[in-house]
């Protein structure tokens, strides 16, 4: 009893548990927003993550439906050079072969790429780059190089040179 009442007696004993009160109080509401935060940011990663899905599929079918109208285009393309073939042959027979060729490889293309998504385009790409990276790398700098030079020639096609006037001609 003699314990009981110092304690009643004493400030520093009231305001401790008062303080360890409060402690865990304020504790625990820091743990439960802790909890929250992470609750809500595990929410915010899967509706990312959801719409991110959604807008792949739906960025997906454009593309295999744009792959296919490619497709079509190609095999609209390979019939015109064989017309083209036609008209050449009665003038060069030669050449009317070569795009006879041409036009029968640019028809197989079509054919192939008519029946495969973008998924399986991309991992035949990609097979192809391991198995002839060096082919693959000359033809990108070859690309490159063209596009280069054709941005070049387009920048001073639209830009007139600048020339100085005639003084003769201002007077």
């Amino acid at each position: 009893m003699g314990d009981q009442s110092l304690d009643e007696g004493d400030p520093t004993a009231t305001q401790g548990s008062h303080r360890s009160g409060r402690s865990q109080t304020a504790g625990d509401a820091f743990s439960k927003a802790s909890e929250m935060a992470r609750d809500a940011g595990a929410r915010a990663k899967r509706a990312a993550s959801e719409t991110a899905s959604s807008m792949t599929d739906s960025v997906m079918g454009v593309l295999n439906e744009q792959l296919g109208t490619g497709a079509a285009s190609a095999s609209r393309l390979a019939d015109a050079m064989r017309v083209a073939a036609d008209d050449l042959s009665r003038e060069n027979p030669l050449l009317a072969g070569a795009v006879r060729t041409f036009a029968r490889n640019v028809d197989g293309y079509a054919d192939r790429l008519e029946n495969q998504t973008v998924e399986q385009l991309t991992q035949t790409a990609s097979d192809y780059t391991r198995r002839q990276p060096a082919l693959v790398f000359g033809l990108a700098a070859v690309a490159g190089f063209f596009a280069f030079r054709t941005f070049k020639n387009a920048q001073s096609i639209s830009s007139p040179p600048i020339q100085p006037h005639d003084q003769n001609q201002s007077r």
